[in-house]
Parts: C-alpha cells; sequence; structure tokens
C-alpha cells in the first residue's frame, strides 16, 4: 500500500527576509482551508518576523461543504470515534511537520502551533504526542480531547482562548481542557474573551503571538 500523500498548503516566508529561523504551523477548522488561517496571521508575522508560517489543508474533503477540508469527520461524535479520527489524522500531520522542519533545516524546538476550533484540538492531540517537544501551543476555540498519561510525549507550553458567547464549542470546553491539561503536567494559560463567539478576535491574535513569542525569544539568547 503506497504511504497517504502529504499535506500542502500555502506558506508564507519570514516577514524579515532570509532563511527561516521558527515555523508556526495553523491548523484551521471543519470546512476551511489553509488560506482561511494564513489569512490571520499578520499579528503573529510581526511578532515572530524570523518565522515561516505554514497552513496545511486538512487531509479530508467535507461532503457537506465542497472545496473545504476536515481533520476527521463529526458525523459520529462518539468519543471514542472522534479520537480514532484525529489520532489517523495525526499522523499525516506529523509527517508534514516533519517534512517542512527538514526542509527549512529546522528542530522541534523551532516548532509552534496555533489551531482554531478542529484544528485547535488537532493542535492538542498532536503536538502533545510528539516525542520532541514544540516551542508552544495556542487553541482557539477547541477543546482539548483527552490522552492517557503514557500517551503524551512532551509538555510544551498550552494557551487556550476561548470566546464567551460561543454557541459551537462551549466556552465551558475552556476550563475543562485546562484543568485535564494540567492534570497531565501541561503548563496551560487562558484567556476568555468577553463577547466572542465561535471565531477569533483580533486581542486573541495578539495574545497568541506574545505567548509565543516569548518562549521563541528565549530561545535566541
Amino acid at each position: 500500500m503506497s504511504a497517504a500523500p502529504a499535506l500542502s498548503g500555502p506558506i508564507l516566508p519570514p516577514a524579515a527576509g532570509g532563511a527561516p529561523r521558527r515555523l508556526v504551523a495553523l491548523l484551521h477548522g471543519v470546512r476551511a482551508r489553509g488560506e482561511d488561517m494564513i489569512a490571520r496571521a499578520g499579528a503573529l508575522r510581526a511578532a515572530l518576523p524570523d518565522a515561516a508560517i505554514f497552513a496545511p489543508d486538512a487531509p479530508f474533503p467535507c461532503d457537506d461543504a465542497p472545496g473545504t477540508r476536515e481533520w476527521f469527520s463529526l458525523a459520529d461524535r462518539a468519543p471514542a470515534v472522534l479520537l480514532a479520527g484525529a489520532q489517523a489524522a495525526a499522523g499525516r500531520l506529523d509527517a508534514a511537520l516533519d517534512e517542512r522542519l527538514r526542509a527549512l533545516g529546522l528542530g522541534d524546538g523551532a516548532l509552534a502551533l496555533v489551531g482554531f476550533s478542529q484544528g485547535a484540538a488537532m493542535a492538542l492531540h498532536a503536538g502533545l504526542r510528539r516525542k520532541r517537544p514544540a516551542t508552544g501551543i495556542v487553541a482557539f476555540s477547541g477543546a482539548f480531547m483527552g490522552a492517557r498519561g503514557g500517551e503524551i510525549a512532551s509538555r510544551p507550553p498550552v494557551l487556550l482562548v476561548h470566546g464567551e458567547d460561543d454557541a459551537v464549542v462551549p466556552f465551558a470546553a475552556m476550563a475543562r481542557s485546562a484543568a485535564a491539561l494540567r492534570a497531565l503536567g501541561v503548563p496551560v494559560e487562558t484567556l476568555a474573551r468577553r463577547g466572542l463567539g465561535h471565531d477569533v478576535d483580533a486581542a486573541g491574535l495578539d495574545a497568541a503571538a506574545r505567548f509565543l513569542a516569548a518562549p521563541f525569544g528565549a530561545g535566541l539568547a
């Protein structure tokens, strides 16, 4: 059986020019594509001018939204089924990240993951299972799907950002996710956005940029 094709998607070079010293992977939600996340990358590029920004398209097409992608199906929302779907997608995502890091001559310590909605769940699921820790993970309007302690291979710092008026992924998911992550020894910060629904706003993006710039900057010292 041939290997699944690598994930592709838009990539932006460092805002400062030159060779990238960091890689930020942006993971979109369901019924979207990588270009939707790239369009919101301005604050991250400004805070991390030496970073390349990569927004892979999820591996599977959405049946109910032609031309868009999803990381795993939501047709059956049983937790075990969703977790199995995330695990299958994680292999494809890891391969794409490894390929991109190799092409840029970078290691996992130069990688950050930022996801929205289903992409946030994937950033947490895949990022915590990579054997070499990423610099950080930011999850917007998503939820941690859970893990047994032995499944967690690394514990990079995590920022959870969630709108208090989210009608898709309930705001309460942020507190549950934070508690579950802390129980696994993962350092977590949270940011509640008053009046925000299932979306990413400028204040959240600015917070994500500051959150990621701190450890990236420490790595440059």
